[in-house]
């Protein structure tokens, strides 16, 4: 099927004109249906803007192909519009859109849209053919131009091939590939192949996309290439490159530098890639090596499947809180605030466990990434050793004194929880989740030469029984004990701190100690001391001291830091993603709400997925701003008697305008921070 003969000219408009996203999409589904093969014009309507929630459609340089496959498409089709003004789209590179394509394809196994996405994305990296169809006078010029240029190309297609199956070798052989698989997958190996036809260098293009694997490169080819070029931002196999100079780039690489990327692999200016000891140091210019995307692209798997956890959880969590505000007791639920009825109860407990997920299931994906199937389990483990640390140790002197030997008490006195919380939160999370793919990685290289007999066995059994005891040793042992001493030294400075009255000082690392880890060691041990602090309040009114009591004042004081640091991330997130938006990718954007609502309520997992996956610039921002709103919590004396809410207690805040002020200062710092530290993004 060809881009020309899903074209009518009921469906073309060349003089569009739109105020915004919504209302440009809204008319190329207008223009759609003008076709006839729509059966439900709603439910078509809907699927593209679920399609543009997932990632824009919007690829640059002036282009969106917004796509949809849908039970309510009859037959597949397209609209097209040229918007001589432009419509401001959300585009990868930020630039108004002015000409739009629109695909409709049945839900049916075929996927036509993909190939005809595939194919409209490799006509319009053409300059020369966009501004033909921008430039057109009427719409049969504009089917014409298609219809030339698709003749075209497909002529020089057949050539293609015609003398690949006399060629005697490929100098440079390239792989592309894009997280959703479609545009920037087929434009990257567009650009490389016209690269080296400009170099006179001849290149074969593996594309892997969401219609799967096309051109696939076979072991002779790999064989005679000079250099091979992967640009990808999703996992393709790469073994297979054993022994070969491999350059390793992102995918919007492949489409703005293919001349670079091309030379310098024909050259063999690259390091070669030894698929037992892992990927050597790329050649981009970017300064990522093939180590470094490797670990970027595991990050990202996990991260990606994380993030429901975070959404659902932290709105279910945040329904709880807003229950009990609604029903009085915002001001009087205590540690019991979000459970005081049936109903607030059963939204916190679902919540709670589908945030209590989001650590395991960080690990387990990046387990998964790293060595597939076999590294989930392990992966899983390990995540859920990071979250909820070593298990409370019991009295095992006194109830079997007999067992207790020597090596006995070494497993009780390093392998349990003894004193300081042995939780490493999400950064925890990332690391076991590396250790327990490459644990597997290593296992599948150990036992390849088993005799065949066993062979079968290796996933099932060897795997996650020796993954899962290894990781286990490592994390009771050794990971989770070290976060134990951790804590335990934070409380005891925390603890000084309070002692020697330097209430703003104290403020300002317990706000920024809820912004490091987000549920991990530091995190925890803020949040414990605040909690410790109203303990101590209760006893000194118990003992008759007055709410007025400096010692009273100072345990409220040092609660209210600790909820203002952890509401500042998710906030100050927030609002970059509007202030900053090329900062940011189209999921991250789309959180904006979920983020404010997760802030608000007290929930600092929120941020955990930026956290993430820009560790090196989120963290420091969110630090920076949760710290000021502690430190300015502190000087305005602004106090709180409940240990959790956010917004929903702001009944028992002491000074609470101050209080919200602190609050929008902190989280506009890190909103400022990430729009300095953070750099613009490249995204399908």
């Amino acid at each position: 099927m060809r881009v020309r003969d899903l074209l009518s000219k009921e469906s073309i408009e060349l003089n569009g004109k739109a105020s915004d996203k919504s209302d440009v999409i809204k008319q190329m589904v207008a223009l759609m249906v003008k076709q006839g093969n729509i059966r439900d014009r709603a439910a078509y309507e809907k699927g593209v803007f679920a399609r543009e929630e997932e990632s824009t459609t919007g690829i640059g340089d002036g282009i969106a192909i917004p796509h949809c496959k849908s039970d309510a498409v009859a037959k597949p089709g397209l609209a097209a519009m040229v918007l001589p003004d432009g419509v401001e789209y959300d585009a990868l590179d930020g630039a108004p859109v002015h000409i739009i394509f629109l695909i409709a394809a049945p839900n049916t196994e075929d996927n036509v849209h993909l190939e005809v996405l595939a194919r409209l994305s490799e006509l319009l990296m053409d300059p020369d053919f966009v501004t033909n169809l921008e430039n057109a006078k009427s719409k049969d010029e504009f089917l014409s131009i298609i219809d030339k240029a698709e003749s075209g190309k497909a002529e020089a297609d057949a050539e293609k091939a015609e003398a690949a199956k006399t060629e005697t070798g490929y100098e440079v052989l390239a792989v592309t590939s894009c997280p959703n698989g479609v545009a920037h997958t087929y434009m990257a190996a567009e650009a490389i192949e016209k690269a080296g036809d400009k170099l006179g260098i001849k290149v074969k293009v593996e594309t892997r996309g969401s219609g799967g694997t096309k051109n696939l490169l076979t072991d002779e080819e790999i064989k005679n290439a000079k250099g091979i070029v992967v640009a990808a931002d999703a996992k393709v196999p790469i073994d297979r490159f054993d022994g070969k100079p491999l350059i390793q780039a992102r995918v919007a690489d492949g489409i703005h530098k293919p001349e670079e990327l091309v030379s310098k692999a024909e050259k063999g200016d690259a390091p070669i890639y030894h698929s037992e000891t892992g990927a050597q140091k790329s050649s981009s210019d970017d300064g990522n090596d093939s180590v470094g995307h490797k670990i970027y692209t595991s990050l990202m798997a996990g991260v990606s499947a994380m993030l429901p956890f975070v959404i659902g959880g932290g709105i279910l969590t945040a329904i709880a809180f807003l229950i009990d505000t609604i029903l009085g007791y915002g001001t009087t639920g205590g540690s019991n605030f979000g459970s005081m009825v049936p109903l607030s109860a059963l939204f916190k407990y679902v919540g709670g466990l589908a945030m209590g997920l989001m650590v395991p299931v960080l690990a387990g994906f990046i387990a998964y990434s790293i060595a597939d199937k076999p590294g989930l389990a392990v992966g899983f483990l390990g995540g859920l050793l990071a979250a909820n640390g070593n298990a409370i140790a019991a009295n095992f002197a006194d109830i079997w004194p007999k067992h207790m030997g020597g090596f006995q008490k070494f497993i009780d006195g390093f392998a349990f929880q003894q004193s300081g919380n042995t939780v490493s939160g999400f950064l925890g999370g990332i690391a076991v989740g590396f250790l327990a793919g490459y644990i597997v990685l290593w296992l599948e290289r150990a036992t390849e030469k088993f005799p065949k007999s066993i062979q079968g066995i290796r996933s099932m059994l060897i795997y996650p029984v020796v993954g899962m005891f290894l990781v286990m040793l490592i994390m009771c042992f050794v990971f989770n004990p070290i976060i134990g001493l951790i804590n335990t030294g934070l409380s005891v400075m925390l603890t000084a701190l309070g002692s020697s009255g330097l209430v703003w000082l104290l403020g300002l690392l317990l706000a920024g100690m809820m912004a490091i880890d987000m549920g991990g060691p530091i995190n925890k041990a803020a949040y414990v001391f605040g909690t410790f602090m109203l303990t101590n309040a209760a006893e000194y009114l118990k003992n008759g001291a007055s709410q007025s009591d400096p010692k009273v004042q100072l345990c409220y004081i040092a609660m209210g830091a600790v909820m203002i640091g952890g509401m500042c991330p998710p906030v100050g997130i927030a609002i970059a993603t509007k202030l900053f938006p090329k900062k940011f990718n189209e999921t991250e954007k789309e959180g904006f709400i979920s983020n404010i609502v997760m802030g608000a309520s007290f929930i600092t997992e929120a941020a955990i997925p930026f956290a993430a996956s820009d560790p090196a610039h989120v963290i420091p921002a969110t630090f920076c701003g949760s710290a000021v709103a502690g430190l300015l919590s502190a000087l305005f004396k602004c106090t709180l008697m409940a240990p959790h809410g956010g917004i929903f207690v702001i009944a028992t805040v002491g000074h609470w305008p101050l209080y919200l002020l602190a609050w929008l200062i902190g989280s506009l710092v890190t909103a400022f921070m990430l729009g300095i530290l953070r750099k613009d993004v490249a995204q399908d």
